[in-house]
């Protein structure tokens, strides 16, 4: 018997042998197999998905009592694409479809309060939304802000004339739906009317319309999108979890609100000592800087933020050399104040300071405030000159003000008129003053009881609201210089303001002739503002390291977190020290030192890039009084996140902001592939099983015994 097994094993040796050769070998194709396949995963990817450009997502903010916007899961959510045709097609996304949850694609027209809520209601077979911003604004307005504009932080309260507060005699917003306040836990984006909705579209004509109102079948059109927030719950919470330490490099979890307040004054202050200046009177000229829409990064602010500043540097700048040659008595600060749209941040923070001992002047150096609203004017209106009905009763000073303001319209040919004595402020950074102490001042404004923008605080307060357009055939530098109409009509606003000021800081009227802003500044400085920065003009004034700020795209006016400048910060800082400075001849060295001799502490010297000369540029020193202040809450400084005096508005934070679409496969085809998966698994963990405890007999070396017998 031993002999014939060793014949056995004799000749069956060989064969193992081969087979194992042959095991190994495939071993490694398989390991080169998975080497491959890991090198190409970013190339399969592509081909699972088609990743969206140009995605703006609807973002978390919190304050001290709740949190508003929109968030996605940690993964992101995933819904079957639906087009939304009307809203009585509801029914399909919040009952009735039979592949839930859906990713509902809005066009403008359909984004309104009333579908939003019952999506919000829904929300279980609601995985997100995505709208679709129109080529043109809607002709009905639309407004997603508050019909009465931070009702709870200005001067109107229980205790300062009650029969005022939140809106009951003035509906200031008509149109506000109160949507941006709203809280939605499914992701919100909005996408631009380009290749990558005319991909949704196709997409979902393709795979998820099914024929004669029957289902579709699958595989279907779905989407993802990611906007996971960090924050919850309110500010005090947000603010609490920064503060945790558990680690050298502690994640936040959200921003305060905030960024800088920008200001010049007609003679310089001595910026080293804080508090009241001795025999210093100041006539404040102010506008706000910022504004918002329900989506995040898309706040163009046309009328609502940018007629009133531009307005206000035009008049900065008609006022220079008159200022110059016969300065009036008192001192002119031009204020320009950020964060405004969230509870006045920039100038309850001003205030603050005033109060405190912390800016160049205080309160009791205040004579009067001239605000400069929303003015952008039309054919047939006319500006409005809003003050308080209570601060105003006995105030001479106040009086004065309105005069001087009728005075200058005279001159310039704008028609100007006063509500009635009943009515309040708008909503306006001079409630925050009066708030501390009844200061004479006028709101100026082109409307009366209510705005007469359509689009307040929303996507589509922008260029084309206020007819900022050019013919076709113009270049970009061809735009730039073209004169507009709205320019004409915002500058003999700017121009009133100006001789008003001139008039109110004790000029002479003699010297009104020679105060006229320029049309071409203020079509320029529309141009750049509402359709591009990147500009010839904008590039001379700022210096080279911020020439990158520049972009080909109407600036973002919300106010962002505190930890950067925005780019309507620097803009205005470097074009007011433009429009008020002077150009000195000192070395680059000199001017970054910020003097021209060692008691030059009380101006500021910038080095900007100048005209381009061939590739070379002409940089060149300006030395102004422009400054930069805090725009941060105090309440931030105080610790106090549940405060009811001072804006406490944060935004969470995020990692990942992106959104794409790919093809579903049905719940059955998945389950199947999944059972086929499980059962080759667990095929191979048996035959691994049955080769392990085999593996003496088939990897044995089939060496011949020494005593072998024929």
């Amino acid at each position: 018997m031993a002999s014939i097994v060793c014949c056995c094993s004799l000749k069956t040796s060989p064969n193992i042998q081969t087979w194992s050769h042959s095991l190994t070998r495939l071993v490694d194709r398989s390991l080169l197999l998975l080497w491959q396949f890991s090198v190409n995963c970013n190339s399969v990817e592509k081909k699972i998905y088609v990743n969206l450009n140009y995605t703006i997502p609807c973002v978390r903010l919190l304050n001290a009592t709740h949190q508003i916007g929109c968030q996605s899961s940690l993964s992101g959510d995933v819904g079957v694409l639906h087009v939304l045709e009307s809203e009585e097609n509801l029914d399909w996304v919040l009952s009735s479809g039979q592949t839930p949850p859906y990713m509902v694609i809005l066009e403008s027209a359909l984004f309104t309060r009333s579908i939003m809520m019952k999506l919000k209601e829904g929300s279980s077979r609601v995985a997100g939304v995505v709208v679709v911003a129109p080529s043109t604004n809607p002709p009905e307005g639309f407004s997603p802000h508050h019909a009465c504009p931070n009702e709870n932080s200005g001067v109107y309260s229980d205790s300062y004339d009650p029969a005022l507060a939140h809106c009951n005699a003035t509906l200031w917003n008509p149109l506000g739906s109160g949507l941006s306040y709203e809280e939605f836990d499914f992701p919100i984006f909005s996408l631009k009317e380009d290749n990558d909705t005319q991909v949704i579209r196709q997409c979902y004509q393709e795979h998820n319309r099914g024929g004669n109102g029957s289902n579709p079948q699958y595989p279907l059109c779905a989407m993802q999108l990611f906007s996971h927030m960090s924050a919850v719950t309110d500010t005090a919470t947000c603010m609490r979890r920064n503060d945790i330490n558990f680690s050298l490099s502690p994640e936040m979890v959200c921003d305060p609100l905030g960024d800088y307040n920008v200001w010049a004054a007609t003679r310089p202050l001595n910026t080293t000592t804080k508090g009241h200046k001795m025999f210093e009177s100041v006539v404040i000229a102010a506008a706000r800087l910022d504004s918002r829409s329900f989506f995040f990064d898309v706040a163009p602010g046309a009328e609502s933020a940018a007629t009133g500043f531009i307005a206000l540097l035009a008049a900065a700048h008609a006022l220079r050399n008159v200022t110059q040659a016969a300065q009036p008595n008192r001192t002119i600060l031009y204020t320009f104040f950020q964060g405004e749209t969230f509870d006045y941040i920039g100038s309850s923070r001003m205030v603050y300071e005033m109060m405190n001992n912390q800016s160049v002047v205080d309160l009791d150096n205040i004579h009067s405030v001239l605000e400069v609203g929303q003015v952008g004017l039309r054919p047939d209106s006319k500006l409005w000159l809003h003050s308080d009905p209570v601060s105003r009763r006995n105030d001479s000073v106040n009086q004065e003000l309105v005069e001087n303001l009728r005075l200058a319209a005279g001159t310039t040919g704008v028609l100007v008129d006063e509500p009635s004595t009943s009515q309040p402020l708008p909503p306006s950074s001079f409630q925050r003053f009066l708030r501390a102490r009844p200061i004479p001042g006028v709101v100026i404004e082109n409307h009366d009881s209510r705005f007469s923008n359509r689009y307040y605080e929303s996507m589509f307060d922008n260029a084309e609201y206020l007819n900022v357009t050019y013919p076709p055939n113009l270049t970009p530098e061809e735009q730039f210089e073209q004169p507009l109409e709205i320019a004409k009509a915002l500058t003999e606003v700017a121009t009133t303001v100006a001789r008003a000021l001139y008039v109110q800081a004790g000029g002479s009227e003699s010297q009104l002739d020679s105060i006229n802003a320029d049309p071409q500044i203020v079509s320029q400085m529309l141009y750049g503002f509402l359709v591009r920065s990147n500009n010839s003009w904008f590039q001379q004034v700022v210096p080279s390291e911020l020439a990158s700020h520049l972009v080909d795209r109407p600036t973002n006016f919300y106010v962002g977190v505190t930890q950067q400048s925005s780019e309507p910060t620097l803009l205005v800082q470097y074009l007011l020290a433009n429009l008020t400075g002077s150009v000195v001849n000192v070395t680059q060295e000199d001017c970054q030192k910020q003097r021209e001799h060692e008691k030059d502490e009380d101006s500021n010297y910038m080095w900007v890039q100048g005209a381009a000369n061939g590739t070379v540029r002409e940089s060149f020193c300006v030395r102004s009084t422009v400054h930069l202040s805090k725009a941060l809450s105090p309440a931030f400084d105080l610790r106090e996140y549940t405060s009811q005096d001072y804006s406490t508005w944060t935004e969470s934070r995020w990692k990942s902001i992106k959104g794409r679409i790919f093809l579903v496969a049905s719940p059955d085809l998945e389950k199947l592939t999944l059972g086929v998966g499980v059962g080759v698994l667990l095929a191979s963990l048996f035959l691994t099983y049955i080769i392990s405890s085999k593996a003496d007999i088939l990897f044995s070396s089939g060496r011949e015994p020494a005593t072998a017998t024929y």
